[in-house]
């Protein structure tokens, strides 16, 4: 039979000062054996290293001693010295040669992401990515295939795509916050499905965790089919968040087809009436983002010209972008601009 307590609020306090307690220290405890983990194995690599560099031996022979290795480590220490495992201890050491340069935020398993990554100013991207968002291993492994990087990295230059490797993709203005494709491969829809903007939407809310992901930091979903009234007319807003960061509302329509210069007036008009009705006084400007399948650039330049409004216009996809398509572009935008 469960005590009563005369003081039930204060117990139920004890109860969560105890498992908060617990868990905060628990917490810290995996964190402690992840760094371990990670610098045991940097050890690991540097020693692999010193002994080849020490008995000259090459790559060919490189090849047998980590087998050797594997071997005779499995029976003295048990799992975790397979052959590619001890490939990714010297790889983290060559990667990294300053042990000091290694996060603690990061578990082995991250660190296996991020070796796998050859360009390094890519790597440095998810690195500090990883770190800002605190991303797990999965959440990095979706931004790594659906070319986070090279999507942010096509509308800068040189010295803000060097910028964003070093730091991350850091949220300080409202352009930070748009990408040029948007990638909703996680909705699992076919390339060529016909689906309604209804249907979109539908899913999109079904899968909001990765909506969010793909959105970014700082997203917080406010409502959908959000209604407006103007002289008895309704008109609805497809999707709105608001973005704690900027501290402002973003307004999303979806497209399902090609964009028109009426849409591009109508969310005009959904800016408008949330600047004047729904913000509050120590928020910014609202944000506009219009997801279309189909982008005519001409159109849009026209279509915005003279609107003073932050309004942007984004393609979607449903499917992973062509990753050596990006990185050649990016490559075009780090070789032609020198300054």
């Amino acid at each position: 039979m469960k005590p009563k307590f005369s003081k039930e609020q204060n117990y139920q306090t004890l109860l969560r000062q105890i498992s908060e307690t617990f868990t905060n220290h628990k917490n810290k405890a995996i964190k402690l054996v992840n760094t371990e983990i990670v610098n045991a194995h940097w050890y690991i690599g540097r020693y692999i290293v010193e002994f080849e560099q020490a008995g000259n031996i090459k790559a060919e022979y490189g090849k047998y001693l980590l087998i050797q290795l594997s071997k005779d480590l499995k029976v003295r220490l048990g799992k975790g010295f397979s052959r590619t495992n001890l490939i990714y201890m010297r790889l983290l050491y060559l990667t990294f040669p300053k042990s000091q340069t290694l996060s603690d935020q990061l578990s082995w398993s991250h660190y296996i992401e991020l070796l796998g990554i050859s360009d390094e100013l890519e790597r440095n991207f998810y690195e500090q990515q990883t770190i800002l968002e605190k991303w797990s291993v999965r959440e990095l492994k979706r931004q790594k295939k659906t070319a986070l990087f090279q999507r942010l990295a096509l509308s800068k230059d040189k010295k803000t795509i060097l910028e964003l490797s070093k730091k991350g993709h850091l949220i300080k203005s409202v352009d930070d916050i748009q990408k040029d494709p948007y990638v909703f491969e996680f909705l699992g829809l076919p390339e060529n499905n016909l689906f309604s903007e209804a249907e979109l939407e539908e899913r999109l809310l079904n899968k909001l965790q990765q909506f969010l992901l793909e959105l970014g930091k700082g997203f917080a979903f406010v409502g959908r089919q959000y209604r407006i009234t103007l002289n008895n007319r309704h008109y609805r807003v497809d999707l709105v968040f608001y973005h704690y960061i900027l501290k402002c509302f973003v307004l999303i329509d979806l497209k399902v087809d090609k964009i028109h210069h009426h849409d591009i007036g109508q969310m005009n008009l959904y800016i408008n009436y949330f600047k004047t009705e729904e913000r509050q006084e120590n928020d910014n400007e609202p944000i506009g983002i219009i997801l279309t399948k189909e982008k005519d650039d001409i159109l849009v330049e026209y279509a915005t010209g003279g609107i003073t409004n932050q309004l942007f216009v984004s393609k979607y996809q449903i499917y992973l972008p062509d990753k050596e398509v990006l990185k050649q572009e990016v490559q075009k935008i780090l070789t032609e601009n020198n300054d």
